[in-house]
């Protein structure tokens, strides 16, 4: 049971990463995280060399603290597909917001409906894996047929709590993206 609980956590971790780095018409640094730049050699995530910071709600800035590497963070970004085009003046970098259209909303919403729908299924995966073992532990003579019925039935409270945790998520970022 606690390596189900544990599994459908990550599986709910994995989805809150993902909705982070879609961008809702206002910065947000977490949209970065997935680009690396190449620095001195090695894939750096672009966190790791500069500050970044939102000084306006529409606009993030990159302050890299060695100014020889702008080049390659502003190549990073572009052929990143985050859909901005960054603003290189020769000590930062700044990325621009431009507010979502009505289409574009729609589009976000139903990536982040099928993002939500894939988490759901893996949590439903980490269930009938548990329910497997369960079953085998049965078939040895682990457990009698009557813990097998209540950890069905727990096994599928936590899967109904988990499904719950999803659709709220997958609800407040909807929320946030149809904001205008």
């Amino acid at each position: 049971m606690q390596n189900a609980e544990a599994r459908m956590n990550k599986a709910i971790a994995a989805l809150q990463n993902d909705l982070a780095a879609i961008r809702a018409g206002r910065a947000n640094p977490a949209i970065l995280d997935k680009i690396t730049v190449e620095y001195y050699g090695v894939a750096t995530p672009v966190q790791q060399v500069g500050t970044v910071a939102v000084p306006e709600p529409r606009t993030i800035t990159i302050q890299p603290w060695d100014t020889s590497i702008l080049g390659e963070i502003e190549k990073a970004i572009l052929k990143s597909d985050i859909g901005l085009t960054p603003n290189n003046d020769g000590k930062m970098i700044r990325l621009n917001f431009p507010p979502l259209t009505e289409e574009r909303r729609k589009e976000l919403v139903k990536g982040i409906s099928k993002r939500g729908e894939e988490c759901k299924v893996a949590v439903r995966n980490v269930r009938r894996d548990s329910l497997e073992g369960f079953k085998k532990q049965k078939k040895d003579g682990e457990i009698t047929e009557d813990d097998l019925k209540n950890l069905e039935t727990k096994i599928q409270k936590l899967t109904d709590k988990f499904v719950a945790q999803i659709d709220e998520i997958v609800a407040a970022k909807e929320k946030e993206i149809l904001e205008v």
